[in-house]
């Protein structure tokens, strides 16, 4: 393709990303706002919400075309509903994420049989890689063990937090194997399968309306067109640079209400904010820089460079620390009037504290960091 070709198929690429995000924001705040509550309180989950956020392109836009992949529209789609619902959020994130998986397979079987489904949010489903995120870390140990069988894996094992599930949902995990040490595999699991049980979890600080599970497999036939990488660790790296971007997300669209929330109390009580250590354009200012360096990483998430490994993990920490400062900031600028329930502060402040501990949480990014 030439310059002049290329510079038009950007321009219209852009012009589409544009849109999709427009349209995703438009469903969050008429159609997801009433409902922020109800998930938060694990009175709902928004699986009809979710799939309508699909029909406008929502969780398609991020899959790799010609070898290289653009996560800003995706990321910019998730943080315009983490300013409405950081569940939600959270959510948008676990259907990226497996949508990411299945679009960067090299497994034909899969590809063809579930990327359109997941990407188009007629499949919903989300990811198990908590443990093994915090295995290659040198934190946890594998909680999932297969060994090969004839046309695929039996796998056996439990993950204590799985997110965005449902009877007819999936998601992607690893085990090790069993029958060939130190190798370990990534697949696809299928939770209508009747040896996969989804066990509730008790209730959280915040956030329980997002479909989140203890989810134990009881010798579960794994076939081979479930597999999303019979060799898992060159998977990882392939996509764990997208896995981390697409929770930027999160956080910046969480920083922009607590921005808004600040804003819209400095009328009656900016008299005495005023005398606050942080002000709301400290944070404009902040989330401005956050917001350029996502863009700039989201560009290139196929990147080896050590470098830019670095750049996308202090990238999450940042993001993770800032969504918590600004909610704190947030709770106090609005003071009494913030430590009603029903004002949205409080459920900001809860959100944001999930931002800093999802898997990578803080601590572990800061090990990984350290370990560099």
């Amino acid at each position: 393709m030439g310059s002049l070709a290329l510079s038009r198929q950007l321009a219209v690429d852009d012009l589409v990303s544009a849109s999709i995000a427009e349209q995703v924001a438009t469903i969050a705040r008429k159609n997801l706002a009433p409902m922020a509550v109800a998930i938060d309180e694990g009175a709902v989950y928004p699986d009809e919400l979710l799939r309508r956020l699909g029909d406008v392109g929502a969780w398609s836009s991020h899959q790799p075309k010609n070898g290289a992949a653009d996560l800003r529209c995706a990321i910019q789609s998730i943080s315009e509903i983490a300013e409405v619902c950081g569940a939600t959020a959270f959510m948008a994130w676990c259907q990226n994420t497996l949508v990411w998986y299945a679009a960067n397979s090299d497994n034909p079987a899969l590809s063809s049989a579930l990327t359109d489904g997941v990407a188009t949010g007629k499949v919903l489903g989300g990811t198990g890689l908590s443990n093994p995120m915090k295995t290659f870390f040198g934190i946890e140990k594998f909680k999932l063990k297969g060994r090969k069988v004839e046309d695929g894996y039996v796998v056996r094992g439990a993950l204590p937090w799985v997110s965005n599930l449902g009877p007819d949902h999936f998601f992607g995990t690893i085990f090790e194997r069993e029958d060939a040490p130190g190798e370990i595999a990534m697949f696809l699991v299928d939770c209508s399968d009747p040896a996969v049980t989804l066990q509730p979890c008790k209730p959280f600080l915040a956030m329980d309306g997002t479909g989140t599970y203890a989810v134990q497999l009881r010798d579960v036939f794994v076939p081979d067109r479930l597999i999303l990488a019979e060799k898992a660790g060159p998977f990882v790296r392939k996509i764990r640079a997208g896995f981390i971007l697409l929770q930027a997300g999160m956080g910046i669209g969480l920083i922009r209400d607590c921005i808004a929330i600040m804003n819209e109390v400095d009328g009656p009580l900016g008299h005495v904010n005023r005398y606050l250590p942080q002000q709301p354009q400290d944070f404009n200012q902040l989330l401005s820089e956050l917001e350029a360096e996502t863009m700039a990483l989201a560009r290139d998430p196929f990147n080896t460079s050590d470098d830019y490994w670095r750049r996308v993990v202090t990238l999450r920490l940042h993001i993770g620390d800032a969504g918590v400062a600004a909610a704190h900031a947030a709770m106090l600028h609005c003071g009494a009037r913030g430590y009603l329930k029903s004002h949205r502060v409080q459920r900001r402040l809860r959100e944001a504290y999930f931002v800093a501990i999802v898997t990578p949480a803080t601590k572990q990014l800061r090990k990984m960091l350290a370990d560099m």
